[in-house]
């Protein structure tokens, strides 16, 4: 028997690939399918299913493409209603793989149709649970993510399935256990969510605070649902992508793959109004790019960001990336849903400018600079883009806290007129927000390089005591 776990950091996501004797199952699998059909090609081995633990919101899941491909069988969970082909498994379901089996735990609450699965071994040792969004390690789903499907199936109602789930399908278990939950520290789709990846499920029930065994169903709701902030605005939209089904991953990449030269990419632009994203590194985009374009780095928590910051999942998007990466661009834009890039600039920045085009800077300091302006002109503003939790936990004295997920609805706030330097954590958000506002006519904007972390180091600004961070996410 094989398992590997097929960790995406971009999205802090765990696909699995299950083998056993020729045959393959493959959990949660991201849009590009290549991968997983090489790996069972080169091992001899034929997929026989595609198990979905729930409609995941984070992304768009690879079920569609993969099961028509292969003609592997997709699985959900119970109360599921896929609207393409599919086996909605019973509670308690046996699926045998090779010489191994996975056993169908039905386990609402993150969503209604929420499923484990729990691996066995050829002589009948329970080894394994694969358990989506349902237990991570260190935390457990958010529970408001389905509560819109029913008028009455609110977070809390959710949280108390989850409850349930948690204590009468998955406690009991096995200490020894492994799980192996859908993401890691980093993803949206949970609170407290630990860096590591999988543990023993023994080891979970001593240091998982939501399966601590003297908790009441109350206590829990409570814990669970506070502390949760609005979920990114594309949730919803991949959700329908993952029920409804989406246009092959083939067809977005050709689309995508148009090679454009400078005059035909601003004539594109024009015409069609798409969205120019450029993702090279921060420190390159400030000294030079095509105007009105916005800065995602596709060396940073790039899907995620698009998703919370181009609101239209429909939107034609043109890229502007280093030369080679054009195809690896559209594949992440892909995974959350964005499929219509509609073609990329040949040859890069270098080809605009070549072509005599126009181009933006960003003005970006160091934090040394930075004091130094802010002794001479005390009225410069500072705009602090992390995250409420972060920003709470310390910040520079003065710092007005504009967190990045929630650029528009802070926009009357911004003085087109003033001048602000703006930074994060370390420099990847602040060149996003400054692009994004730069793109709207805020033309003085200053990013502080390094972020909060050299403008502490630096010793020349005032910065708050530290507290214990909270649990926003």
């Amino acid at each position: 028997m094989k398992i590997e776990q097929i960790y995406t950091g971009c999205l802090s996501q765990g696909a699995y690939y299950i083998e056993s004797n020729g045959e393959a199952v493959v959990i949660d699998p991201l849009r590009e399918v290549e991968p997983y059909i090489n790996r069972a090609e080169q091992n001899g081995a034929k997929i026989k299913y595609v198990l979905e633990t729930h409609f995941h919101a984070d992304f768009v899941s690879g079920h569609i493409d993969l099961a028509e491909k292969t003609g592997a069988q997709i699985v959900f969970g119970p109360t599921a209603k896929p609207s393409f082909d599919a086996l909605v498994a019973v509670d308690g379901q046996v699926l045998k793989v090779g010489d191994v089996s996975l056993t169908v735990l039905h386990t609402p609450g993150h969503t209604m149709e929420s499923t484990c699965y729990l691996l066995s071994d050829q002589q009948g040792k329970q080894v394994g649970i694969f358990t989506g969004d349902t237990l991570f390690i260190g935390d457990v789903g958010r529970p408001d993510l389905a509560q819109k499907v029913s008028a009455g199936l609110t977070q809390e109602k959710l949280a108390e399935h989850l409850f349930d789930s948690l204590r009468n399908k998955i406690m009991p278990l096995a200490d020894d256990i492994i799980v192996y939950p859908a993401h890691g520290a980093g993803s949206a789709c949970g609170k407290n969510m630990s860096k590591e990846t999988t543990d023993t499920l023994g080891s979970q029930k001593t240091s998982n605070y939501a399966l601590r065994v003297d908790m009441t169903k109350e206590e829990f709701v409570e814990e669970v649902t506070g502390g949760l902030m609005p979920p990114p605005a594309y949730f919803p939209e991949n959700v329908l992508m993952n029920v409804n089904g989406y246009e092959s991953i083939d067809r977005v990449l050709e689309r995508g793959a148009q090679a454009l030269d400078a005059a035909a990419f601003e004539a594109v632009a024009n015409q069609t109004g798409a969205v120019v994203l450029d993702t090279r590194d921060a420190e390159i985009f400030a000294k030079g790019f095509v105007p009105n374009s916005i800065n995602i780095g596709i060396n940073g928590g790039f899907a995620p960001w698009v998703g919370a910051l181009i609101p239209d999942i429909k939107q034609s998007i043109l890229i502007i990336t280093e030369q080679g990466r054009e195809e690896e661009v559209v594949t992440r834009l892909a995974r959350v849903g964005y499929d219509h890039t509609i073609g990329y600039l040949k040859g890069g920045i270098d080809a605009w400018v070549k072509a005599g085009k126009e181009t933006s800077q960003i003005q970006s300091v160091t934090a040394d600079q930075m004091s130094q302006r802010l002794k001479m002109d005390p009225a410069i503003g500072v705009l602090d883009v992390r995250k409420a939790s972060e920003f709470l936990s310390e910040h520079m004295l003065d710092a007005e806290n504009i967190p990045l997920d929630y650029i528009n609805d802070h926009l009357a706030q911004i003085d087109k007129n003033k001048t602000y330097f703006v930074h994060c954590a370390g420099g990847y958000r602040s060149m996003i927000f400054n692009s994004v506002l730069k793109a709207r006519g805020y033309d003085n904007l200053i990013d502080v390089r390094g972020g909060f972390k050299a403008i502490k180091d630096s010793g020349k600004l005032e910065v708050s005591n530290y507290v214990c961070p909270s649990t926003l996410l």
